[in-house]
């Protein structure tokens, strides 16, 4: 009896010391202190941003992997703040914050978007001023580099104005009607257009409303060859958004439409196999290029309605007062369809240069019962 009492006692003494392991290494990661072994680097600590260096890589920042007790991917990200701000109970807390990525040891970044930052922290443009960078790595805790001090030197981003012009098959080859695409940088024009189907997808690009000069297809359709016969052509029927850059002279058309999504935005057909139809769906809207308006003509049903862009929910608007005709980014609010029928409805958005400036706080919409 003894022989087996020692037997268990062994045995439970064995369970004891592994959970207690197991314990251990769950906290070992916190309980130990990790560190960077070595400082950030950055390819220059003195930087003078200009518009000509706008969409280049003006500064690499590199640092060393930090070697946490347990053996899985460390998540880094870069901090960036002004020297005022990185000290005290709320230091690092106004930094902006750049993700990187896992196991992720250098980080590269655009003029334009440097200087974003440093305008944005209070920098003022076309004076020399500090802003501090350091490198959060995190597993289970986080753990900084040492700060690094860049001297930077911001600029003030020009207003440009002037539009170029999209006369094709869409609108019938005419000058005077043809889609203009406005300046949102320097040689960069931005704007939207709808192919309708069945409509020709010809195009050529011109500088004023004229024939006097105008682009079209080069080497591919996506080069851009002064006086050029062969035409652009659009990818298919559908609503673009359409970006020219005569510094590169190349153009793009990226599938970009306004919707209305919501319940009253199905059919009876549509809602037969999936009860949430209106709410998984946007139905597209069309855009008159004229008026700077997405338009559809559709058969509504009772319920909510609201817009959203690209049939995803990342960019979507919704009254605040479902009494005017104001709609509001990120709004949770939608409008009551109280009455089945056929309806006309409107959206206009003002948008500059969603890329850089992010969407505007409202825009306006009309829904008109025929």
């Amino acid at each position: 009896m003894k022989k087996y009492i020692n037997k268990l006692f062994i045995l439970g003494s064995l369970l004891f010391l592994g959970a207690s392991c197991e314990n251990e290494s769950a906290q070992v990661t916190t309980l130990k202190t990790v560190t960077f072994p070595t400082n950030l680097v950055a390819s220059s600590s003195t930087l003078v941003l200009t518009e000509d260096t706008a969409d280049d890589s003006v500064v690499l920042f590199s640092w060393p992997a930090v070697q946490f007790p347990v053996g899985t991917a460390v998540t880094y990200a870069l901090q960036i703040d002004v020297i005022s701000d990185i000290t005290g109970p709320t230091a690092w807390q106004k930094s902006k914050r750049i993700e990187v990525g896992e196991d992720v040891l250098s980080k590269a970044i655009l003029g334009k978007d440097l200087n974003q930052i440093a305008t944005d922290l209070g920098l003022l443009p076309e004076l020399t001023g500090k802003l501090v960078v350091r490198v959060e790595a995190s597993l289970d805790h986080k753990v900084y580099s040492d700060p690094l001090t860049l001297t930077i030197t911001t600029y003030e981003r020009s207003v440009v104005f002037g539009e170029i012009y999209m006369p094709g098959s869409y609108q019938g080859w005419s000058i005077e009607t043809a889609a203009a695409l406005t300046a949102i940088q320097k040689g960069v024009y931005q704007g939207y257009m709808t192919l309708p189907v069945g409509q020709g997808r010809e195009f050529k690009i011109n500088k004023e409303r004229n024939w006097a000069q105008f682009y079209g297809a080069g080497e591919t359709n996506f080069d851009m060859k002064n006086m050029s016969d062969a035409d652009f052509l659009l990818p298919a029927a559908g609503s673009y958004q359409m970006k020219v850059n005569l510094n590169t002279l190349k153009w793009t058309a990226t599938p970009y439409a306004w919707g209305i999504v919501g319940p009253a935005s199905a059919t009876a057909e549509q809602t037969a196999g999936d009860a949430n139809y209106g709410w998984n769906h946007s139905v597209p809207m069309s855009y008159d290029h004229q008026t700077k308006t997405w338009k559809i003509t559709t058969n509504l049903l009772p319920g909510a309605l609201k817009f959203r862009l690209n049939d995803n929910w990342t960019i979507n608007y919704g009254p605040a007062d479902a009494a005017t005709n104001t709609v509001n980014l990120d709004n949770g609010g939608a409008y009551s369809i109280a009455e089945a029928g056929t309806y006309e409805v409107t959206f206009k958005i003002v948008e500059t240069d969603p890329a850089t400036t992010g969407y505007p706080a409202t825009a306006i919409c009309t829904i008109t019962k025929k």
